[in-house]
């Protein structure tokens, strides 16, 4: 099987992320047992420190029977004194998969080019697909679905507000961003969204947020 990157939510389809969901719902039901990544190591590379982004990524490789190695920016030498096409080449030949969590999106698609195993992206400065992820599934535990619903963003068009572009262009979901003048979404995902759904951004917080039930 030929190996596969998480880099942005567009890597998955609609079925995968249904099928994702599913199966999460399943763990948190305690009806999954499995151990798919028995016998298996996660390196989690930490160029951007985080709290939530640790403990979630350790603990739910540890759940799912492997272990995870964490490597700070001073524990490695990536991008400074070893390119980082030789970390990717030299991690693949010891763990099984990698997530990373740092500044420039670029250094990502490089590690993942490189590496031979599955490069995760845990966060950078163009897009955060992780925490976006989790929230699709808390909008379906709590309301159901996503269809027909219309989400909105508010705040700057940073990271956050490119994983839901990204998200509206894979679901289709009605999406709202209320973003300052000059701080928009990333023009590329704006553009690829609106082909797939009804995208709106907007300076004026409350018209971001008309019609919709909560906020976040």
């Amino acid at each position: 099987m030929a190996k596969r990157d998480f880099l942005a939510i567009t890597d998955l389809t609609r079925d995968e992320i249904q099928r994702l969901f599913d199966l999460a719902q399943r763990m948190k039901a305690g009806a999954y047992r499995d151990a798919p990544l028995a016998r298996k190591t996660l390196a989690m590379i930490f160029a951007k420190s985080s709290t939530r982004t640790r403990v979630s990524f350790e603990v739910g490789t540890y759940q799912l029977g492997g272990q995870a190695l964490f490597l700070s920016s001073r524990d490695i030498q990536l991008g400074r004194g070893e390119p980082i096409p030789d970390t990717a080449r030299v991690l693949s030949r010891y763990v099984d998969g990698i997530m990373i969590r740092t500044f420039d999106h670029a250094e990502v698609e490089e590690l993942a080019r490189h590496a031979t195993i599955p490069v995760i992206n845990g966060l950078t400065d163009l897009t955060h697909p992780c925490q976006v992820l989790a929230d699709l599934f808390t909008i379906k535990e709590h309301l159901g679905t996503w269809e027909g619903k219309r989400i909105a963003w508010v705040g700057d068009g940073n990271n956050m507000a490119n994983a839901w572009l990204e998200a509206a262009a894979v679901l289709g979901f009605e999406l709202r961003l209320a973003c300052p003048e000059g701080f928009e979404p990333n023009r590329a995902r704006f553009e690829r969204a609106c082909k797939q759904a009804r995208v709106m951004v907007t300076e004026v917080p409350e018209e971001g947020l008309d019609g919709t039930r909560g906020r976040s």
